[in-house]
């Protein structure tokens, strides 16, 4: 995955983990079309969840066979990542019995995620938030303790967390046995892109995936500032978020529904961006 691979600075570099990922949320039916044109365009790192609630994690899967089946990517060209969603944050379309305990849920919703992605291993597990708002639980503990042995087992080459904060994210690299290679938040601008967050991530080899790039900075979009920036680069605003991303250290999430967007969204590291535009957009402020 060499055209893929993170930046050179990178602690994960020969670790499989593409530079960019395309995000299957909120698809629905659209889901394994838009998996497919994403991967025709070149994607080759995808996120989803077993969270019916808002992926549909086996078509995802019947995109990955499709396209494999074609000849046009191989299992090994790919990164997959996917998540374990605790009981609150699924709908009652469960991929694990409610009635056992955490550690079992865990290992019932890998193992429905390795029937749905039709493969014999994940590349980036991840556990899909907290079970509380602040500090880490019981439960929480349980099952990244699961997830720990999944690794163990082999049939997950790296472990994540989602939805976090700093000091939660601080607590789980000070007393899990095995560290997160990966955090993915929300990413809001006024909110100085997640700073706390990711300069802990920056300095613990931790990648920093951001998502809701463009949806959560509606803002930042709309200002003549970035249009002004994207006219200097001969880009597309869009496109400009997503630069800005890499050259802060993230690993961006896209989501797009078209196809000429997701050509843009991979046409984004021929250039960089000058240090002063990335100043001006890492310190934005919503007026």
């Amino acid at each position: 995955m060499t055209s893929h691979s993170l930046q050179p600075n990178s602690t994960i570099e020969n670790d499989r983990a593409p530079w960019i990922l395309y995000g299957t949320a909120w698809k629905e039916a659209q889901t394994e079309r838009l998996v497919e044109l994403a991967l025709q365009q070149g994607f080759r790192g995808i996120d989803t969840a077993n969270q019916r609630k808002h992926y549909d994690e086996a078509a995802v899967g019947r995109a990955l066979t499709k396209v494999i089946n074609t000849g046009l990517v191989a299992r090994d060209d790919l990164f997959l990542q996917t998540k374990f969603t605790f009981l609150h944050g699924q709908d009652h379309r469960l991929p694990y019995d409610p009635a056992a305990n955490i550690a079992t849920q865990v290992q019932q919703s890998f193992a429905s995620s390795l029937e749905h992605l039709g493969t014999e291993i994940i590349d980036s597990y991840v556990l899909h938030g907290p079970s509380r708002g602040t500090g880490l639980g019981p439960e929480d503990w349980e099952a990244w303790h699961a997830m720990e042995e999944i690794h163990d087992r082999g049939q997950v080459r790296m472990l994540g967390i989602s939805n976090v904060n700093i000091d939660q994210v601080q607590l789980l690299c000070q007393k899990s046995r095995i560290r997160p290679r990966f955090v993915q938040n929300r990413c809001y601008a006024v909110r100085g892109w997640d700073r706390r967050v990711r300069e802990f991530c920056n300095a613990n080899g931790i990648v920093y995936q951001g998502f809701s790039l463009l949806t959560a900075n509606r803002d930042l979009l709309a200002r003549p500032e970035l249009a002004m920036i994207a006219k200097h680069y001969g880009r597309t605003v869009n496109q400009i978020v997503f630069r800005f991303t890499l050259d802060v250290g993230m690993l961006p999430l896209t989501g797009t529904t078209n196809g000429d967007h997701m050509r843009e969204d991979l046409e984004i590291r021929d250039f960089r961006l000058e240090p002063d535009h990335v100043k001006l957009i890492e310190h934005f402020v919503a007026t």
